[in-house]
This record gives C-alpha cells, structure tokens and sequence, in this order.
C-alpha cells in the first residue's frame, strides 16, 4: 500500500510539472514567451520621420524568435540618428529608411551587439 502511494505521489508531481512545462512552451511558440530575457510588455520605440530618404535597405537577420527578439532589434537600429526601420520578424528582417550617409557596418554592429545574426543587408 505504502508503494502505490508513493508512486501516485510521484505521478501527480510529473504531471503538474508537465503541465507548467506545456503552458509556457504554448506562450513562447506563440512569440510571447520570454527567449531572450524579454516576457512582459516591451515598449517599441516610435520611429524618427525623416525629412528626406537617400536610402532604403533590407536587413535579413538569424536568431530572432519571438516578439521581444523582434523588439529588441527595433528599437536598436530606430536609436541610431537618421534611423527609421521597421522589423517584420516572421520574415526575419528589417526595412530600414536611412536619411543620412550612415555606413552597412553600424546598422549590422548595432543587430549583432544585441546577439543577432545579420545575414544579409542590400539595398532595395
């Protein structure tokens, strides 16, 4: 009798960790899970309206998986003056409007210091 109440014991703690195992695997499939630090509400920077586009670029980026990733990476290349990008992060990858000479190395520098990958950036 002793044996059959442990084991029970055992089964329903497997479960219950199962089952907060499985609601928070749900909430990051989902892109609202914490992956990267994030969870909670991120605040996305409002882009700069910019007098004058000299340029227009696409950025494809490796390692963006969830809503806060996609955020973080926003509100990165948005903080660089002259700056005005939108991230679209089921494509993985930014269209960024550039309204001032500002070279492909900082807009990659300030993705990947965040621990992205840009794999590509051409002008579009």
């Amino acid at each position: 009798m002793n044996q059959i109440v442990s084991n029970t014991v055992i089964i329903v703690i497997l479960v219950v960790a199962f089952m907060f195992a499985l609601k928070s695997s749900v909430a990051h499939f989902r892109g609202e899970g914490s992956c990267c630090g994030g969870g909670g509400k991120d605040v996305k920077t409002k882009p700069k309206k910019l007098s004058n586009v000299i340029s227009v670029k696409e950025m494809k980026i490796d390692g963006m998986h969830c809503d806060h990733c996609y955020t973080r990476v926003h509100n990165a290349l948005n903080s660089i003056d002259g700056v005005n990008a939108k991230v679209y992060g089921k494509r993985k990858e930014a269209v960024i409007k550039i309204g001032k000479q500002i070279d492909d190395s900082n807009l990659t520098e300030a993705v990947n210091a965040l621990g992205y990958t840009v794999v590509s950036i051409k002008d579009i």
